[in-house]
């Protein structure tokens, strides 16, 4: 069974940091690609960001280019999302995703996912 659990959420001030985790299993980790989506209150998912499976290729909405940088740890199963520069706009609940398709390209820019975990809160609020 596939289970995706995220973590590091929490309240932080405008231009503060927060690292997202995404705790993998149930599945070939190493060999899949990943993404982060959001969803803010009150809007529909959003995707954020993505990585292949390897981790030497990531892609970003153009809202977080420069200020979030994802990665991954293959032999910890383990997605990251690190944040900096946190704005309010940046509020939403973070949800790690995969799909089955081997495909990066089918990542990339899309909300629709096979899986998802329960999601982590993230505020920014002064």
């Amino acid at each position: 069974e596939v289970q995706l659990v995220e973590s590091g959420g929490g309240l932080v001030q405008p231009g503060g940091s927060l690292r997202l985790s995404c705790a993998a299993s149930g599945f070939a980790f190493s060999t899949s690609h990943m993404s982060w989506v959001r969803q803010a209150p009150g809007k529909g998912l959003e995707w954020v960001s993505s990585i292949n499976f390897g981790g030497s290729r990531t892609s970003y909405v153009d809202s977080v280019k420069g200020r979030f940088t994802v990665s991954r740890d293959n032999a910890k199963n383990t997605l990251y999302l690190q944040m900096n520069s946190l704005r309010p706009d940046d509020t939403a609940v973070y949800f790690c995703a995969k799909k089955e398709s081997p495909f990066y390209s089918m990542y990339v820019g899309n909300t629709d996912y096979r899986y998802r975990g329960q999601g982590t809160q993230v505020t920014v609020s002064s």
